[in-house]
This record gives C-alpha cells, structure tokens and sequence, in this order.
C-alpha cells in the first residue's frame, strides 16, 4: 500500500485558559479542530476548513448551537471527507462530533453566519507548521 492515510493528529502543549473544561486540537492538511471538553464531554468545537483566503469553519457550542462562517456547507462534502480523516480521534470526541455534524446536516432552520471571514483567536495562530505547535503558551 503505497502513500499515506490522513488522519487527524493532535497537537500538544495547546493554552489552557479555563480549569473547568480542556481545550484541544486536531490537524491535519485540510483541517483544524479545535474542542473544548467539560468533564470529558464534548461541550464546543471549531471544525476549521480549506486553505488560506477560502477557509470556511463550522462553529458549536452546547447552549449557543451552530454557526458557520463562509461558503454554504452544502457546496462541499466537508461531512463525508472529516469522517474519513478522524479515526484517530479519541472515541468520545469522534461519536459526539459525529452526532453533532449530522444534526448540522439535517438542520432545516438557517443557521447564522458570524462574519464573512473566519478569524482564528491568538492561541490559534502561533504560525509555522504543525510539528510547532507544542510551543503554544
């Protein structure tokens, strides 16, 4: 089997900001997950997509619901192509974010967009690659 399966990988030594809940993320070359657990539970996520100017990211929160900035979701296969990559995932965090982007999909209420351009908060941008993430403080 020539080539490499992509997976979502996780990144270590993210910023912990809230001593209730973890924060975490997951990379790999067309995605950025970004998960907030309480009590091992899921309880957000920021499932970042596509490349540079056309990044798209579909937002969740327990209590707030969805919100997705960019292009329709409809336009891409981003369900179908996050499922092949995120067998890695710790299982709780892959059956729930499962859960949650199906009920995305069947949600027949428009969903807001927050802004026309995604903008990632400071900890998320600590550039370079991936490898160099670890340094996030």
């Amino acid at each position: 089997m020539g080539g490499s399966i992509a997976v979502l990988r996780e990144i270590l030594g993210v910023l912990q900001d809230d001593p209730s809940s973890q924060r975490r993320w997951f990379h790999d070359d067309y995605f950025d997950l970004f998960v907030r657990q309480t009590a091992g539970e899921l309880a957000a996520f920021e499932l970042c997509y596509g490349v540079d100017s056309s990044e798209r990211a579909l937002v969740w929160s327990r209590g707030h619901g969805y919100f997705h900035d960019g292009d329709p979701l409809e336009a891409d296969p981003i369900i179908a192509r996050f499922e092949r990559v995120a067998d890695e995932l710790p299982e709780v965090l892959r059956l729930a974010l499962g859960a949650r982007l199906r009920e995305y999909a069947q949600h027949k209420a428009p969903v807001p967009a927050r802004r026309r351009r995604f903008r990632r908060a400071a900890w998320q941008q600590a550039g370079g690659h991936p490898k160099d993430q670890s340094r996030i403080s």
